[in-house]
């Protein structure tokens, strides 16, 4: 005999992550946000400071970025995976190589949400891409880039080390890309620790 708790799990619609809507228990997104989100045209170019090539699904708007706000602020944590889908049908199959690293969060972000998100889309992409899983990076300050201006971003970077081997390939993974001072960081412990090639791929992009 099914409990009540299963009852009502089943009577009760599934939510878009996006804008609340209803939508099908199969699906990910409603019909009209899925709808918006393939319409959103991916960007590349634009590389940070020692990256050899940087690519983003989406720009930081609509759909796209209501997902991430979903996963960030809102801890939906499936949402992780509809942007890895999104990541592995879009991006250039030569850029969907080596070891994926997530960007990390500073210490006091993770522990304050309990996750970190783009360990969280790092994780689910390489599920799906098969390509293994290095978390060998680490924030060393406790500040936020959220909030601050670009030229705050870009003057005050943040402090990024190794706490492990940097794999000689890596694809870099992070939410949202703003000015690309995080992923410059990043990109700069790495080479110090030995890799040859540095990739990144976001989600979206701030303009």
């Amino acid at each position: 005999m099914r409990s009540l708790a299963t009852l009502l799990f089943e009577l009760t619609p599934a939510l878009c992550p996006a804008c609340g809507r209803s939508c099908r228990s199969s699906a990910a997104l409603c019909t009209r946000c899925s709808r918006r989100l393939a319409e959103a045209k991916p960007l590349a170019g634009h590389s940070a400071s020692g990256l050899d090539q940087v690519w983003s699904s989406a720009p930081h708007e609509g759909v796209a970025r209501d997902l991430v706000t979903a996963l960030k602020f809102r801890r939906l944590l499936p949402v992780a995976a509809t942007i890895a889908e999104r990541i592995e049908w879009l991006a250039p199959e030569s850029l969907l190589s080596g070891a994926i690293v997530p960007v990390p969060s500073t210490r006091l972000r993770s522990l304050g949400r309990g996750f970190d998100p783009a360990a969280e889309i790092a994780a689910a992409l390489a599920l799906r891409t098969r390509l293994s899983l290095r978390p060998v990076l680490s924030r060393a300050d406790f500040g936020r880039q959220l909030g601050r201006r670009r030229a705050q971003r870009i003057g005050r970077p943040p402090h990024v080390g190794l706490r492990g081997e940097a794999p000689r390939s890596v694809l870099l993974v992070d939410d949202v890309m703003t000015t690309g001072a995080t992923l410059a960081a990043c990109a700069r412990a790495l080479r110090g620790g030995g890799s040859i090639r540095v990739a990144a791929i976001t989600f979206t992009r701030r303009p």
